[in-house]
């Protein structure tokens, strides 16, 4: 079971996340109300990741961040915070964080954000990059994920980042659900309203793509996400 440090000093706030956690992600959670405390916890206990409130009595999340970095270098960390300024972003990635999220958030966002972290890390534990495949065949077309293009009887489709990005999630979930905040997180950052109305301009440029082959389609899985089917 991964251990997660969780520095929070409102009790609502805290209780509500370790036991969502838990519940859902299955994670061993050690709540601390203070930047203190949470010190001492990190010093006699070893955890995988941590989530840090910036604004803390005792001291604050950016302190403690620090001092968490001088005991070690790799732990990933996520700073949580009302405060949504450019400079306390910058700040947070400068103390060395590895991700960033802005209060009020759902707490499915922020689980699917350790997920990546705890994912990312084991494998720079083992010291190998994931490995993901970057061609994929779909009925009548081609995919180059790295090149960014589709391909069909000689013809070809040039796709933008975000377009290739999205395209190769789809794949490799290949008739399988793409949850929405999943894809929202993973290639724009945040699961925001206007994230959402970009995110499906590019679906619809992607069926464009894709509409010579009718055995090849990408469906709406109704308050779920989007599922590639390729018959």
């Amino acid at each position: 079971m991964r251990k997660i440090l969780l520095a929070e000093d409102d009790p609502n706030l805290g209780e509500i996340l370790k036991d969502y956690l838990e519940l859902k992600g299955k994670f061993d959670v050690r709540l601390c109300q203070d930047g203190e405390e949470a010190l001492r916890a990190f010093g006699k206990e070893d955890f995988d990741l941590c989530i840090l409130d910036v604004m803390m009595p005792k001291k604050d999340g950016f302190s403690l961040g620090k001092e968490i970095r001088k005991l070690n270098e790799n732990v990933p960390i996520i700073f949580a915070t009302a405060k949504g300024m450019m400079e306390d972003k910058t700040e947070a990635f400068n103390l060395g964080g590895d991700d960033y999220i802005t209060k009020p958030f759902r707490v499915e966002e922020l689980l699917l954000r350790i997920h990546a972290l705890l994912k990312r890390s084991s494998f720079q534990e083992r010291g190998v990059e994931e490995e993901l495949p970057v061609r994929f065949d779909l009925g009548e077309y081609n995919f180059d994920y790295t090149a960014q293009l589709i391909s069909r009887h000689g013809q070809q489709q040039k796709l933008s980042t975000k377009e290739a990005e999205l395209l190769r999630m789809l794949c490799l979930k290949k008739n399988d659900v793409l949850t929405r905040e999943e894809a929202l997180i993973k290639i724009w950052h945040d699961d925001n309203y206007f994230n959402g109305r970009s995110m499906d301009v590019f679906l619809s440029k992607l069926r464009k793509y894709l509409k010579e082959d009718s055995k090849v389609e990408i469906v709406n899985v109704h308050g779920k996400g989007y599922k590639l089917l390729v018959g």
